[in-house]
This record gives C-alpha cells, sequence and structure tokens, in this order.
C-alpha cells in the first residue's frame, strides 16, 4: 500500500530503454516500490505506446489511460540512440545505473553497441535486463514480434483457446505483455538480491513465447512426455455440463465451474427446478453426467434463459450453490473487490482518474510510492542531462539537432 517513509528501492537508479508494454512495464514497478526511472524515447512523438489508447478501435476517455497507468511514476528523456552523442548520453546514464531494461530488437542492439557485452565494461555491477519476443538464441532470436504473436498465437494459446468449431480469436492488447513484465520484474529482482550478496551485475531476460507457453504449460506439458496423444484434446464430448456457459434472460452469462460433488450438482439442479434429472438412472453418477453432459446442458438451458443473472446469483447464493457470473470489463469500476484489495488505487496526481489498475505484487511490508502522472515526452530532459554533467549550451545544441 501507498503510505508515508522510505521505499525499498529508494536511490535504486533505472534506465527504461525500450517501448511498449512488457519491458518497460518492469520498470514501472520498480518505479512503484521507489526507484528513479528514465524513461528514453525517440524525439518527437516518443514511445509509440503512447498512441495506443488513441486508437479507432479503443475506448475514449478523458485521458491516455494506457500510458497514465503503464508509465506512471517515471521521468522522460528524448533521445535518439542512433546519433553518436545519443548514445554517448545513453552510455552516461548507463554508467551510472543499477539496472538497464530494453527491448530494443537484438540486431539493433548489436548494430548500435547497445548488446550486454558492450555495456558490461561501463558498469560491471549493472543489471541488464533483456525482453525479446522469441529469446536471446536460435534461429528467430532477431525476429520481432507482439504478445498477439509470438504469446498468444505462436505458443498455441490461441488455437486451444475457444469454442468447438470457432475461429482463434485475438488476445486483447497487452494480454500477454503484462504477465510477460511481471516475469522480468521478477528475474531483476532476483539479480539484485544476487548483486546484493555477490557485489556482481549480470544479465536477465525472457520472452513472450516463453511466457505463453508457460501460461499453457498445465496442457502443453503434455506434447513433452513420452506417449503423449492429442487426438483426443480439446474433446466436447468429455466436458462435464457444469463447464459450459449458460445465458440469461438479461444476456449475460453464468458458470457453474465450482459446482463440483453429487451434493452441489443436487443443489444446483433443485434451485433450477430440475431435480428430477438427479433422480434419472443415466444422469445419476457423475461417470454418467459426464457421458451425457451435452444433453443435460441441452435442458438447463431454456431454464436459465427464462430468469435475469441476478435472480439465479441471490438463488444460487442462498442455497450454497457456487456460481459465477462472467464478468465484463464494464462491471470492474463498480466492483468493490478490487478497491478492497488495491487491484485498483485512486492516484496520489490529479490525472483525471477516480483508480489506476495497480501490478498484481504484493508484499505487506514493503510500501508502493502511489500512483502518480505519467511523463510527457522529454519532460525532464534538461534535469536528466544536467545530473549527468551536460551543461545548457551543450543541451540546447542537441535539441537544436535533434539529437534530444
Amino acid at each position: 500500500m501507498a503510505g508515508e517513509g522510505p521505499l525499498l528501492f529508494e536511490g535504486l537508479k533505472v534506465v527504461d530503454a525500450g517501448s511498449w508494454i512488457a519491458g518497460p512495464v518492469s520498470a514501472t514497478m520498480l518505479a512503484d516500490f521507489g526507484a528513479d526511472v528514465v524513461k528514453v524515447e525517440m524525439p518527437g512523438d516518443g514511445d509509440p505506446y503512447r498512441r495506443l489508447a488513441l486508437a479507432p478501435a479503443t475506448p475514449k476517455a478523458g485521458i491516455n489511460y494506457a500510458w497514465a497507468q503503464d508509465a506512471r511514476g517515471k521521468r522522460s528523456i528524448t533521445l535518439n540512440v542512433k546519433a553518436p552523442e545519443g548514445q554517448e548520453v545513453l552510455r552516461r546514464l548507463v554508467a551510472a545505473c543499477d539496472v538497464y531494461v530494453t527491448n530494443y530488437p537484438l540486431h539493433m542492439r548489436r548494430r548500435l553497441g547497445l548488446t550486454y557485452e558492450d555495456l558490461k565494461p561501463i558498469n560491471p555491477r549493472m543489471i541488464y535486463a533483456s525482453l525479446t519476443a522469441y529469446g536471446e538464441q536460435g534461429p528467430e532470436k532477431d525476429r520481432e514480434g507482439f504478445d498477439l504473436v509470438a504469446y498468444w498465437s505462436r505458443s498455441g494459446l490461441m488455437d486451444v483457446v475457444r469454442s468447438p468449431g470457432a475461429q482463434p480469436a485475438p488476445s486483447l492488447p497487452g494480454m500477454g505483455d503484462h504477465p510477460t513484465a511481471v516475469a522480468l520484474y521478477a528475474a531483476i529482482v532476483t539479480a539484485l538480491l544476487h548483486r546484493e550478496r555477490t557485489g556482481e551485475g549480470g544479465m536477465v531476460h525472457t520472452s513472450l513465447i516463453a511466457n505463453g507457453v508457460w501460461a499453457a504449460s498445465c496442457i502443453a506439458a503434455a506434447r513433452f512426455a513420452h506417449g503423449s496423444d492429442f487426438s483426443n484434446y480439446p474433446n466436447p464430448s468429455a466436458r462435464p455440463f457444469t463447464r459450459e456457459l449458460y445465458e440469461t434472460a438479461d444476456g449475460r452469462w453464468l458458470q457453474f465451474t465450482m459446482v463440483r460433488s453429487d451434493e452441489e450438482t443436487a443443489r444446483l439442479l433443485d434451485v433450477l427446478g430440475a431435480a428430477a434429472l438427479m433422480a434419472e438412472p443415466r444422469y445419476a453418477s457423475q461417470e454418467s453426467r459426464l457421458a451425457h453432459a451435452t444433453e443435460i446442458a441441452a435442458k438447463l438451458r431454456p431454464i436459465v434463459s427464462r430468469q435475469s443473472a441476478a435472480h439465479w446469483l441471490a438463488a444460487l447464493a442462498e442455497a450454497a450453490v457456487p456460481v459465477s457470473m462472467v464478468g465484463k470489463i464494464d462491471d470492474l469500476a463498480s466492483d468493490e473487490q478490487l478497491t478492497a484489495n488495491n487491484v485498483v488505487m485512486p492516484p496520489v496526481d490529479d490525472i483525471a482518474a477516480d483508480y489506476v489498475i495497480n501490478h498484481p505484487v504484493n508484499v505487506d511490508a514493503v510500501q508502493r510510492r502511489g500512483i502518480r502522472r505519467a511523463p510527457e515526452p522529454g519532460e525532464h530532459t534538461e534535469a536528466v542531462l544536467a545530473e549527468l554533467g551536460f551543461d545548457s549550451e551543450t543541451v540546447a545544441d542537441y535539441r537544436a539537432r535533434g539529437i534530444v
């Protein structure tokens, strides 16, 4: 929780030399715990992620909400890292930092001299955090990709997370990036602990594809087991009727996934007015209900469709049946469970938002900084360059020539 007093990473200097989400959000998490994060952006419009919330297919709001969430608490400098002068500024930042986060494509890092091997001599104690789409090695190491492709599609998730007969569906923007950012943050913190114990810096890395395969691993692990056979997966006929979705009169969908025992099943059917099903021999056991799941679902769907979701939720809760309603993004603003657990928190700066979504890492003994506004492109360029020893004349010259 946000509060008074020293923060765990206060004094930690972080360079966020990345764009979009997965790499930079790991630095945002460090900022939340007190780190001084300097975000490096190209002169002009800055990080292209600034424009996601302005795209035609995204919800409209009074602020750039995606940027406000994911770039909060940082300082921004604009810097043309392709120019020799820009590379010199970046190297001064590296020399003074504790953590360097990058998702520049590997071929670009090699061309500009920004690999770990290039920067390690400047600052051997630095933690160099690398995010790639497909990993640091292999034939596709230089391939660029977003989470929709590398995390969602390539991992197999896109193929298996769909109803029978439906075509694969795309993921939400950032759906793979945000959990991947948590993985990179975990690697950084592990390396910081290693440095504390040994004095050694080092390189840490993760990739979108690694996190996608990890997300699919409960099923994907079977592919690597001896004798694996996927000919029956996915098999809709092997799915119990409680795994189906049921639409209510007001267009909401109910889940009975947590209904598992015979007792819970009996209470569910009793509330639905279908208790007689349990008396039929072919539906009497869990095994027989699984064998006839499609039939049972077909009998229950018209019943559920006669009443509203609120009606069924109240009746099933009274009968101690574990029912859930499929949520909508629009429901989140009124979900008291989110505010009670600081899943969302009010900002401490005036950013035209009642709440901002928090990252999911919670340590009760460690305070957070509080949700502060995200920077404008290059807002802190002069201040950061002054800290690095550049005089005002040099800064003015760099600005005139498009270096910053």
